[in-house]
């Protein structure tokens, strides 16, 4: 099989396992705390993450890795998993599935945003154009709807889905200076972070009960939310020679996912989350390949 086509399956499968996670949020959180559903969420990852690295043959990068920039993964293990999950979880246990889903995808708005104080990047037009429609559908979804009326189902849920963008942001930001092994440094992110998970749970918390399906619903997603599914995607980068074809196919996920919620969770989808959504992909789309067209565009000729 050529590569590209090993990569399009790679891409596939990652598009489709991460399409099914926030159905899975939900079911766990049904059963679970937050805080709990992240506890089993990293374990399960930690878990994972070295039975690959144990094949890749990387388990003795794990050590070099960290001893050579310990305060890098002291900062990404804060961000991520540690506040990043215990943030979404908490989302979407105020929210309904489409919403908190929904918001949660403007993070690739925010990036480029706070890439211009953070990393010193110029701020395009794309991107500010971007932010605005993105940022409009969020209005749309949060208030359902009823824009004049500024009514919200969960203020606080809102505010902690949009507060988890900014996290995630700043994770990614974060990592544009790591220059080792991805999924090494995912698993010392994971593993930084878990001694935090465990002493928070212990002072504000309980331990979780056993629950088969509540169980299963947090090992699934710290398999194919935190674990597998990034290992899947790397590789579908690795083989393609098209990556902006790869990233590109991520749109379909949010899509995806509204139809198993629908489907699973049984949550009716509302006129709003569709608008919204639409809004958001629209001004990810925008914000890709605008700058694209208008450097393909041809230059006038000068005449002599």
């Amino acid at each position: 099989m050529k590569p590209t086509s090993q990569a399009y399956i790679y891409a596939g499968c990652a598009i489709l396992l991460w399409s099914t996670v926030a159905t899975a949020f939900k079911l766990a959180l049904s059963h679970y705390t937050p805080l709990q559903l992240v506890l089993i969420a990293v374990l399960t990852s930690i878990v994972a993450l070295s039975l690959i690295l144990g094949v890749m043959g990387k388990l003795k990068l794990i050590k070099k890795q960290f001893i050579r920039r310990p305060w890098f993964y002291l900062q990404t293990g804060l961000l991520n998993p540690f506040l990043y999950y215990l943030v979404l979880f908490k989302a979407y246990d105020l929210l309904p599935a489409q919403q908190a889903l929904s918001l949660n995808y403007t993070w690739a708005i925010l990036l480029p945003l706070l890439s211009v104080p953070l990393l010193k990047h110029k701020l395009r037009k794309s991107d500010l154009l971007a932010a605005i429609i993105a940022y409009l559908g969020v209005f749309v979804i949060a208030t359902n709807g009823n824009i004049t009326s500024l009514h919200f189902e969960s203020a606080t849920g809102v505010l902690l889905a949009l507060a988890s963008t900014v996290v995630w942001a700043l994770y990614w930001i974060v990592n544009t200076k790591d220059k080792g092994d991805p999924v090494v440094s995912l698993l010392l992110s994971f593993l930084v972070g878990l001694p935090l998970v465990i002493a928070t749970l212990c002072f504000t918390d309980t331990i979780p009960t056993w629950d088969a399906k509540a169980f299963g619903a947090g090992v699934y997603v710290g398999l194919f939310e935190m674990g597998v599914t990034f290992v899947l995607w790397l590789m579908a980068l690795k083989k393609t020679d098209r990556t902006a074809n790869m990233t590109t196919l991520v749109f379909i996920t949010p899509v995806l996912s509204v139809g198993f919620i629908a489907w699973i969770l049984q949550e009716a989808i509302t006129p709003s989350t569709f608008v919204g959504l639409a809004l958001i992909l629209s001004a990810l789309i925008l914000q890709k390949l605008l700058p694209r067209l208008l450097q393909s565009k041809p230059k006038p000729l000068v005449m002599p």
